[in-house]
């Protein structure tokens, strides 16, 4: 089943992979943003059915603005996306409800928790 999805990656050229690695499964991706305060902007005006989040940007990080969509949208669906250590942020990912933590790079577990 198709889903509606916002990216938020600070890194350009990895935003373009994952939107082309969603699009090509056939999901449509209704918004991008480069840092975390444009992802809650664009969570409330275009509530889509998830979010992707990179964890480290520029100003608000993805752990934080991750936490504000659940807080502001306690059925809000988040997966955090991530090149670094994913042992070290797993239980935080927890802690805050999100669906899951992947490899930015392993497109065969995105699409498998994004149509999940």
């Amino acid at each position: 089943m198709s889903k509606r999805i916002l990216v938020v990656e600070d890194s350009t050229m990895m935003r373009k992979v994952i939107v082309k690695t969603l699009r090509d499964a056939g999901h449509e991706v209704v918004g991008e943003a480069a840092n975390g305060a444009d992802a809650l902007e664009m969570y409330e005006r275009l509530r889509p059915d998830l979010v992707t989040m990179d964890i480290t940007m520029r100003g608000m990080d993805g752990i934080t603005a991750a936490k504000e969509i659940m807080a502001r949208d306690a059925k809000a669906r988040i997966l955090i996306l991530s090149n670094m250590d994913e042992d070290k942020y797993r239980g935080e990912v927890e802690r805050i409800g999100a669906i899951g933590l992947v490899n930015k790079h392993k497109s065969e577990q995105i699409l498998a928790l994004v149509g999940s």
